[in-house]
């Protein structure tokens, strides 16, 4: 009896670790609305990281508890296939069946290392659609739209409450009103039939920030409706509101941290994410959200599918060969593979678990939307006819032992995927001036948010810089990245005598964390007139005083404030005050 019993024995058991795994999910991610009530941005910020390590953790343990039992039975596949349909029996029905089966996917390859995929044994498909199933009460709120549109915010606001005070929030309501009227509704006497706002229930949590989501419902259009909280020393108050796209689409790009954020049926609420970002990926949705185990699965299944409807080879990426990695992408697919080499060209010294070390810091960081989200994948398979024959050489010459020849298959031991950016030093070569203007105030600005995060990048040159759709900067170079306050930033001593100032060498002892920023200019830009620019635009960054201020001020605790949208949008900006009181353009305030 036992025997028979076996198969679902085992798979209660992985299914009752997803519950707890799910459970302890939950209960970090409901502490949010807490530490922002507390403003304990601290908390938040390890919430963040506990709650990343927690699925791998209970993935480990489960895949410990799993091999036990089913002992001489664990390599069976029979044994795996029965436990696969008794689990999907199990969880069909969960409203995060697809998060679920994620989590059985994970252990089914940890028990089984050196794996590629099996179809038979793993969901590797989705069952069904993508989607669990509708909740019975939506998760969100509508509020139809009449004038006065003030009266329909304030009931907005009455339904987010807060254990803490609101700075003014008829103020808020104030601005609120008057940007409606002036973007959306200008020129308008009446409001459309059915003009409504459909505004999630859970609020989206994210370091010093946090968001009220929805959409505007507006006749055949649907615009974005985010409403970012901040919660100073007077209280709460809205920072900005944000109806366009693009605002929208940086809030939850891939180069940023995951929300916390409380969710129950999370198809759903990837559906509703869709409805107002429709070029976003249902991955990076995920992602988003915090369910990055799921968003590796969604990935590699849009790949599978990318795969079926395309002829292309995978070629060699354009720009500068790295030192550390081999980089290769497919014209019509927008991701590009990473491998490790096995050896690296001087001047490099990092080793390739240091390599695997900074990409981890990457995934548990900040990313302040300047560093670029990656997934790791181990045993990865390619058709042998889709890999153009000078990449195959490549990849056989640089990392031999990761890459695995067998038959028409080429299985690649260890690789990261990023989103395909264009190299910034591509950029520059066709951009106008004004687009080179652009990304080269993006690319001081990359490089000082992330000192603000406590982020060194180590090698600032501009191949490791991409540029997104959005023109922003994002690194993704991580090989030599550090903790800012790590490192000894130092101005370079005067020449003792004449003999120095000849000297090819340097006069002075360097330590292996030293930084002298007043060298960068020598090799940060090589054409006179961006550097120029760059001078113009972001000359603190090679005086040292710049990176000893920020080092203080991290040193002390403190955490920076980098707002994921233009500064041009927050109220602040919007709304000067006058010495009336009255702000430009906008309504009557206490102030």
């Amino acid at each position: 009896m036992f025997e028979k019993l076996l198969p679902y024995d085992t798979a209660h058991l992985i299914m009752g670790a997803y519950l707890k795994y799910y459970h302890q999910y939950k209960r970090i991610t409901k502490r949010a609305q807490i530490r922002f009530e507390n403003r304990d941005w601290h908390g938040i910020q390890a919430d963040s990281r506990e709650r990343l390590t927690l699925y791998r953790n209970q993935v480990g343990r489960t895949t410990e508890k799993v091999l036990a039992f089913l002992g001489n039975r664990a390599s069976d596949r029979n044994t795996w296939k029965r436990i696969k349909e008794d689990y999907l029996d199990e969880v069909i029905n969960f409203n995060t069946r697809n998060i679920a089966e994620t989590f059985y996917n994970s252990v089914f390859r940890h028990s089984h290392k050196g794996l590629s995929v099996d179809e038979d044994l793993m969901f590797v498909h989705a069952t069904g659609t993508y989607r669990e199933f509708r909740s019975t009460v939506p998760i969100y709120q509508t509020f139809f739209l009449v004038k006065p549109i003030e009266h329909v915010v304030r009931q907005l606001f009455s339904f987010y409450t807060f254990d803490a005070p609101w700075e003014d929030m008829e103020r808020d309501i104030g601005y609120i009103t008057t940007l409606l009227n002036k973007k959306i509704f200008e020129g308008r006497d009446s409001l459309p039939r059915n003009a409504r706002l459909e505004m999630l229930k859970s609020i989206f949590f994210r370091n010093k920030g946090a968001y009220i989501v929805g959409r505007l419902h507006l006749e055949d259009r649907i615009f974005p409706f985010i409403m970012p909280l901040l919660h100073e020393e007077n209280g709460i108050y809205v920072d900005a509101i944000l109806l366009e796209y693009n605002e929208v689409s940086s809030i939850f790009s891939y180069n940023r941290s995951y929300f916390l954020v409380d969710v129950d049926i999370v198809s759903e609420m990837v559906d509703f994410l869709l409805s107002i970002l429709p070029t976003k990926s249902m991955g990076e949705l995920y992602n988003s959200i915090g369910f990055e185990k799921h968003g590796k699965t969604v990935l590699y299944r849009d790949f599978l599918r990318h795969m079926d409807r395309s002829f292309d080879e995978f070629v060699i990426a354009p720009g500068i060969k790295g030192m550390v990695m081999s980089v290769f992408t497919l014209n019509s697919y927008n991701m590009v593979f990473k491998v490790i080499k096995d050896r690296f060209a001087a001047p490099k010294k990092v080793t390739e678990r240091e390599v695997k070390e900074k990409y981890e810091v990457v995934f548990f960081h900040d990313r302040v939307g300047r560093m670029a989200d990656s997934h790791m994948f181990e045993n990865f398979t390619f058709s042998r006819e889709r890999i153009s024959p000078e990449l195959l050489d490549e990849l056989l010459k640089e990392a031999p032992s990761k890459v695995t020849l067998e038959g028409d298959i080429v299985k690649i031991k260890h690789l990261y995927i990023e989103k395909k950016m264009i190299p910034l030093n591509l950029y520059l070569e066709t951009a106008s001036p004004e687009q080179a203007e652009e990304v080269i105030n993006e690319y001081g600005k990359a490089i000082k948010q992330l000192a603000a995060v406590n982020i060194f990048p180590g090698d600032m040159l501009l191949k490791n810089f991409g540029v997104t759709r959005l023109k922003r900067v994002v690194f993704y170079d991580y090989d030599e990245i550090g903790f800012l306050t790590d490192y000894n930033f130092r101005r370079i001593p005067e020449p003792r005598d004449y003999y120095d100032e000849l000297s090819s060498e340097p006069w002075y002892s360097v330590g292996p964390n030293d930084v002298f920023p007043e060298e960068f200019p020598r090799f940060l830009i090589g054409r006179q007139d961006i550097r120029e620019l760059f001078y113009k635009l972001h000359g603190d960054l090679y005086d040292v005083t710049f990176w000893r201020k920020v080092q203080e001020r991290l040193r002390a605790g403190e955490i920076f404030d980098v707002f994921p949208y233009r500064q041009r949008l927050r109220f602040k900006k919007m709304f000067r005050q006058k010495k009336n009181g009255l702000p430009e353009g906008g309504p009557k305030t206490d102030q």
